[in-house]
């Protein structure tokens, strides 16, 4: 047997039975292996693996071998394909805000992180994330007008910080870039990391009072005016009705048929005679409504002002009590209110109050754009180009 060479199984078999038939004949194991070109440490091993085998049954252990090593391999593929896939599902692959980012972009950050951790082909790796390998090496070309409109949509987004892309995109087009389209901007918006405005989860809703908002719509201006109170504490701690504590409480009045806000009074004390004088100011400068929707709060609700209105024509529409639904124009009027400015201010003096919230009164119903408008001011005015661009008292 040449030296180094590698044996067939049976080649080994047959070596085994020539040093067991010299042996018999009274030759030593030593002078046998010499005889057949081995050593002794070889046979030994050789008589562990294939000791009492026939010629047949060892090849057919050496493809049983073959086969295991196959499957064992293949094991250890599926094994670590599994990882992989748990990974990916786990978003552990992921960006660190997946909703933030593109799906492609995801897939692709998958695949590649996938490849540097575990070594693995890019076919495999664009297998497991459901992306092809021709969208994997696609690089795309910037356009030559991306950078001025991204850097009108990141500081539109700064000055308007509780504004979401639908919004900034429908004042970038009131103010001229005609190519600020939903789905551009929503793409910049993903891509530079912007606030994306929470979903609110779906809620069934009961219109069962002739006063509520679907029972009793507004077809034509002046047809539905909406009031409310809202309630806020000032710097100091105190509760105050409306706007804070020392920037009291308000009473807002939302024209539900054009979505402009008539006004928001502020003080710290208001009844049902405040109430009414709010009412005349407003119907002096705007007219006089068919109808006024409200809650059953005890200013509303006065025989006063209910008075006062029956004498000038006006016929009140009262809400179901504990359905604030039915009052629902208003109610999204006061969580905009809370969320575009309320929340972010702290409030010393009531004239304080009164002068920022003026300001917001003017932004909202000149600036800011309304869906339910098709993203157009409820009362905007020539010109919104300048507006936009002068930054609003209340946001600096």
């Amino acid at each position: 047997m040449a030296k180094g060479q590698r044996l067939k199984p049976e080649q080994i078999v047959t070596l085994l039975r020539q040093i067991d038939v010299l042996t018999t004949n009274g030759k030593t194991l030593a002078q046998a292996c010499k005889e057949v070109g081995t050593v002794e440490q070889s046979y030994y091993r050789w008589r562990k693996i294939y000791g009492g085998m026939k010629v047949d049954q060892a090849k057919k252990y050496k493809d049983l071998e073959l086969e295991n090593t196959r499957l064992k391999k293949l094991v250890a593929d599926l094994s670590l394909r599994e990882v992989m896939l748990k990974e990916v599902i786990k978003g552990k692959l992921l960006s660190l805000r997946p909703a933030e980012v593109p799906s492609g972009t995801r897939r692709k950050n998958a695949a590649q992180l996938l490849m540097d951790q575990h070594s693995i082909s890019e076919r495999t790796a664009c297998s497991l994330v459901g992306l092809s390998r021709a969208a994997y090496r696609y690089m795309p070309l910037p356009r030559d007008d991306e950078e001025p409109l991204r850097a009108e949509v990141i500081r539109m987004a700064s000055t308007y910080g509780r504004y979401g892309y639908r919004f900034i995109a429908g004042m970038m087009r009131n103010a001229g870039w005609g190519q600020a389209t939903t789905a551009k901007v929503a793409r910049i918006w993903r891509q530079e990391g912007l606030k994306i405005p929470q979903k609110q989860p779906p809620r069934g809703r009961l219109w069962l009072s002739d006063g509520s908002c679907m029972r009793l719509r507004a077809n034509h201006p002046n047809h539905v005016w909406s009031y409310d109170f809202v309630f806020i504490r000032d710097a100091y701690g105190g509760k105050i009705r409306m706007l804070t504590m020392i920037v009291p409480k308000g009473i807002s009045f939302g024209h539900e048929f054009t979505r402009k806000c008539l006004t928001i009074h502020c003080a710290r004390r208001i009844g049902s005679i405040q109430v009414i004088e709010q009412l005349a100011n407003a119907m002096i400068t705007h007219g006089i409504p068919e109808h006024i929707r409200s809650d059953n709060g005890p200013e509303f609700i006065a025989k006063e002002l209910r008075s006062w209105l029956s004498g000038i024509g006006v016929k009140t529409a009262y809400i179901e009590p504990g359905s604030p639904w039915e009052n629902g124009f208003c109610e999204s009027f006061n969580g905009t209110f809370r969320d575009n400015l309320l929340d972010g201010e702290i409030f010393y003096s009531l004239k304080e109050a009164q002068i920022i919230v003026g300001e917001w009164v003017k932004h909202y119903n000149h600036v800011r754009p309304h869906s339910a408008l098709g993203y157009r001011p409820p009362a905007p005015q020539t010109q919104v180009p300048q507006i936009i661009q002068n930054q609003p008292m209340l946001l600096q």
